[in-house]
């Protein structure tokens, strides 16, 4: 198998899993949550890896804390949690993952979509946050939070760090309480997060362990404790996280810990056996890579050298095969501006669209694993692809749904084609992934392929608009299989898959 889909998860490590399974034999766990031998070993555990995973990003302890959650979702819906009371405004960069984009449902004062690093840059020199006078003395009066990802999970394109830093010397923080929280999740992959200067650190920065090992699946939300205390005024609690609680008919008095900002903050019994392998994955991480420096360096190169050949690949009429979307201060050879990932469609000679749904599924038939589609994130797509809103409405309207198989609407693609590479990336996937894309040019598969995608694609609209009309062999509106178009149909699909078995990578 060729995985390219590092920018989803990277692959653990057998010898990660090895010691997990040697550590967990060996060792009784027991929930942390009480006195026991068992439990106070889950519990020194527990902190062991909170303490590492803060070394690891260079975060002082002195001034960061580590809340464990379930993932990098959990952990941005845990600063909302802090915040929703005060109604506070809320400013987010285009390039969000969704989970991102979704906090603007809360944010009651008002909301504001970047569009663009220099929307951003403006702002935090001239401290225009809102241009209505009514709501811009409203956000004078409330909280504000501005979010953004370090790393496009979209193309790869990486974004400015020293926002933060800006943002607390700019006009906006001298209006009132913003905080930053930067999503951190694709970023800490192939980089490595540094959080050695606090003073410029981000206030809150939200992000999953399977990103960078693999395995446990076990996410964090790493807070800066000058801002911490907001975080505490939020109305939920959950087990574990007070000392003291009155359950009676007009007295919900309750007093929460006061201790470290994490103790206040990880509701229930945290993933004691996941966090436990922390451990373990730091250790192999350091054995087989050294440090994610090298990491970096290594993904880096590799993505390089496929960014260039791609760039090369041209049909016998000189039209491009491969639509790679890259941001225009992006540069492959400098891994300030870009990750190890690359985001494209491809056209055939005729500079038609071959349907991503298609694309995935021979890729999967030659072995290679990547990733299509949306990939949440609304804003990259809109952007790269040329989509008004209004057309992703009159798009969903039509039918279009999350992974549904419309690859192509009103000429545009619906999606794109994603590669990645990771610690465990080598030169034999950059070649069997090249070998695979020459298969497309100038092969008569394309016509097949967009006319087969069309057809599916169809299909899709017509089951999304009303199920009932895209039943399965059994329903009585089935197409008969002694149906001389659909006998004609598989006939062309046999020579497709026929032709393709040809340049399998193996």
């Amino acid at each position: 198998t060729t995985y390219l889909d590092h920018a989803g998860t990277t692959p653990y490590a057998k010898s990660l899993m090895k010691d997990y399974c040697r550590m967990m034999q060996a060792n009784l766990f027991g929930n942390p949550h009480s006195e026991s031998p068992s439990s106070l070993l889950s519990t020194e555990v527990v902190e062991t890896a909170r303490h590492r995973m803060l070394r690891f990003f260079r975060a002082d302890p002195a001034h960061f804390d580590l809340v464990f959650v379930a993932n990098a979702t959990a952990a941005i819906k845990l600063v909302d949690e802090g915040l929703r009371d005060h109604g506070f405004w809320y400013g987010y960069h285009a390039d969000a993952h969704t989970s991102l984009v979704g906090l603007r449902e809360l944010a009651a004062s008002s909301s504001r979509c970047f569009f663009s690093d220099e929307e951003v840059d403006d702002w935090l020199a001239q401290g225009a946050l809102i241009h209505d006078e009514e709501k811009s003395r409203a956000y004078m009066t409330t909280m504000g939070l501005f979010a953004y990802p370090a790393q496009s999970n979209m193309n790869g394109r990486r974004l400015p760090l020293d926002w933060p830093a800006r943002l607390r010397k700019s006009r906006v923080r001298a209006k009132g309480s913003v905080y930053t929280l930067l999503d951190a999740a694709a970023y800490v992959g192939t980089a490595q997060l540094d959080l050695s200067d606090h003073a410029s650190a981000p206030d809150f920065t939200a992000l999953s362990f399977y990103k960078i090992f693999g395995f446990p699946d076990v996410g964090a939300l790493i807070v800066r404790k000058e801002a911490g205390h907001v975080l505490l005024q939020r109305p939920y609690f959950g087990g574990g996280t007070v000392d003291m609680v009155v359950n009676s008919t007009g007295d919900t008095w309750k007093a929460t810990k006061q201790g470290a900002f994490h103790e206040a903050l990880e509701d229930g019994t945290p993933a004691f056996h996941g966090i436990a392998a922390l451990n373990c994955a730091l250790e192999v991480h350091a054995r087989l890579y050294g440090s994610m420096d090298n990491v970096s360096r290594h993904a880096g190169f590799l993505a390089a050298a496929l960014y260039d050949q791609m760039s090369s690949l041209t049909h016998a009429n000189g039209r491009r095969l491969c639509t790679i979307y890259k941001g225009n201060a992006a540069d492959y050879h400098d891994r300030r501006t870009q990750a190890p990932t690359i985001a494209f469609n491809v056209r055939d000679n005729q500079g038609q669209w071959i349907g991503k749904s298609y694309f995935e599924q021979l890729a999967t038939r030659n072995g290679i694993q990547l990733r299509t589609g949306g990939v949440c994130n609304p804003g990259g797509i809109a952007f790269y692809l040329g989509m008004s809103s209004e057309e992703m409405r009159e798009n969903y309207a039509e039918g279009l749904r999350c992974g549904n198989g419309i690859d192509e609407m009103n000429g545009k693609p619906t999606g794109i084609i994603r590669v990645g590479f990771g610690a465990m990336s080598n030169s034999k996937d950059v070649e069997a992934f090249m070998t695979f894309l020459r298969t497309f040019i100038d092969q008569e598969t394309s016509r097949s392929l967009i006319s087969k995608s069309q057809d599916f694609s169809e299909k899709a609209v017509l089951s999304a608009k009303d199920p009932a009309t895209f039943m399965g062999p059994s329903s009585e509106k089935a197409v008969s299989t002694d149906d001389p178009s659909m006998t004609k149909r598989k006939t062309t699909l046999d020579k497709i898959l026929h032709t393709l078995r040809r340049f399998t990578c193996r």
